[in-house]
């Protein structure tokens, strides 16, 4: 068996691969990455990293952003956040974003992942999931970045954290917010 079959034996469809994974099962790494993806075994998604395609019967599907940004940044302490989510806390945005933020703890910029834009945003700490606390806290943070005007939506931001649990609200604000958003919020509760 030829060490190429070999690597091909170990590609899954829908994983993302790093240059480095390859070091371990072939002795010609460069020329074999070239032939796989000569053959559409892999696609290169970005400097090192690869995609081994999965076919659908719409055609291949991409690599899950999870994945993706997992692989890229070799760590998955990570918080993925799309912008459009500020539209389920109800108040009154509607733009639909076409880039994905996402916070962790090593990498900051813009890098472009298989046709698909992320901000990457280095923060001390970053929340496990994403909960309506956490998205809020975000949203007072992004502010000047959205496309509606700043002055409507603030305060409306300001009456849903009223209407939240005030602990998990303040615990959000203190380990992933900025000292603004936490003041923010604090005097919204301060006055309800």
């Amino acid at each position: 068996m030829s060490a190429l079959s070999d690597v091909k034996k170990r590609l899954r469809p829908g994983q993302v691969y790093r240059r480095q994974d390859f070091e371990r099962w072939s002795n010609a790494v460069d020329r074999h990455l070239r032939q796989l993806q000569d053959e559409g075994r892999l696609e290169k998604v970005s400097g090192g990293l690869y995609l081994a395609p999965r076919e659908t019967r719409f055609g291949k599907a991409p690599a899950k952003p999870e994945k993706l940004v997992e692989r890229f940044l070799k760590d998955d302490r990570f918080l993925l956040v799309s912008p459009s989510a500020y539209n389920g806390l109800g108040v009154g945005t509607t733009q639909l974003y076409n880039e994905s933020v996402v916070y962790n703890l090593k990498r900051h910029g813009r890098f472009d992942l298989g046709g698909q834009t992320y901000d990457f945003r280095k923060k001390p700490s970053v929340p496990r999931r994403l909960t309506q606390e956490v998205l809020l806290v975000d949203l007072l943070q992004n502010l000047d970045r959205l496309g509606e005007p700043r002055l409507e939506i603030l305060p409306r931001a300001l009456a849903r954290a009223r209407q939240m649990n005030p602990a998990r609200l303040l615990k959000a604000a203190r380990d992933f917010g900025s000292v603004r958003s936490e003041r923010l919020l604090r005097q919204a509760l301060e006055t309800a």
